[in-house]
């Protein structure tokens, strides 16, 4: 007999003496519980995938040499090339704040394009998305979506890597969050273009694109994606994409592109509601280049 038993024992028997009369209940074999236990978690076999986090792959930016090539970094927050993006951005910025009154969808989508190749709109790109990584109340998102012949990834002295093209190919499965880039700026991350494919048009025109420009659009509030995108002459990708996007932005450079060549290219993106141009390489009275901005419709 256990303690516990003789403890009990002696409970009836007092109980007894007390003339309490305490019904008989049949015993219950020490094999048997009296409440089914709860059934343990299975032990992980080898056999069992660990749970992972999945979580976008960290780049280093060299922000030393990206200053001395001329790039905006963060530490150059009070510089003249800061003060020029400033500007420039600021009406981008307020159509994001502004875009259910003003009509604009998908105003957070802002596409970097130029006429002709060589006008600096990659250059102008990676500076805007530096800028707007500046803000207190904005991340920024640049993709290179110069499909044809991507550059931003080369520029930023990063290694070419899987993106967009990969994430539009419905053969590869591939997620999104599985190609982004964050970097060692806060709140700068990077989609690269990805794969090269003979498809881009029709990929850039797909459903599958369709989407992914609405998840971005409505995924995070306070998330701009800039486009680094083809010169519109000569291909045919940034036409289809300006018609997505909420905001186009068209780098000319100074003294150098025609009036017929801005004249085509304005056509070209007439589907996007706003159209903000950019002067580029333009030599300002101290013998500086510089950018200059105004808005065309």
């Amino acid at each position: 007999m256990n303690i516990i038993e003789q403890a009990a024992k002696r409970r009836l028997e007092e109980l007894k003496r007390a003339g309490i009369e305490v019904p008989l209940v049949p015993s219950v074999p020490a094999t048997v519980s009296l409440v089914s236990p709860v059934p343990a978690a299975p032990a992980a076999s080898a056999e069992s995938p660990p749970l992972m986090v999945r979580r976008s792959r960290e780049v280093s930016l060299e922000l030393s040499r990206l200053e001395r090539e001329g790039y905006l970094v963060p530490s150059q927050a009070r510089s003249s090339l800061a003060e020029q993006l400033r500007i420039i951005k600021r009406p981008l910025l307020a159509n994001t704040r502004d875009a259910e009154a003003r009509a604009i969808p998908r105003a957070n989508l802002i596409q970097v394009v130029s006429a002709m190749p060589g006008e600096g709109k990659t250059f102008f790109a990676i500076n805007l998305a530096m800028s707007i990584a500046m803000e207190v109340d904005h991340s920024v998102l640049l993709v290179d979506a110069d499909v044809l012949r991507p550059s931003v990834l080369a520029r930023l002295g990063i290694e070419p890597s899987p993106g967009l093209m990969d994430v539009l190919d419905p053969k590869q499965k591939i997620d999104m969050a599985d190609v982004m880039l964050r970097t060692n700026v806060p709140k700068l991350s990077l989609l690269p273009s990805g794969t090269a494919n003979a498809k881009s048009t029709e990929m850039l025109a797909s459903a599958a694109m369709a989407e992914l420009l609405d998840e971005l659009a409505a995924k995070y509030s306070d998330r701009i994606i800039v486009f680094d995108s083809p010169p519109l002459i000569p291909t045919t990708e940034s036409r289809v994409l300006a018609s997505r996007v909420g905001q186009v932005v068209m780098v000319v450079e100074a003294e150098n592109t025609t009036h017929a060549q801005v004249a085509q290219a304005y056509t070209a993106v007439e589907q996007c509601p706003v159209v903000l141009s950019v002067l580029n390489k333009c030599s300002s009275k101290g013998g500086r280049e510089a950018y200059g901005y105004g808005y065309a419709t």
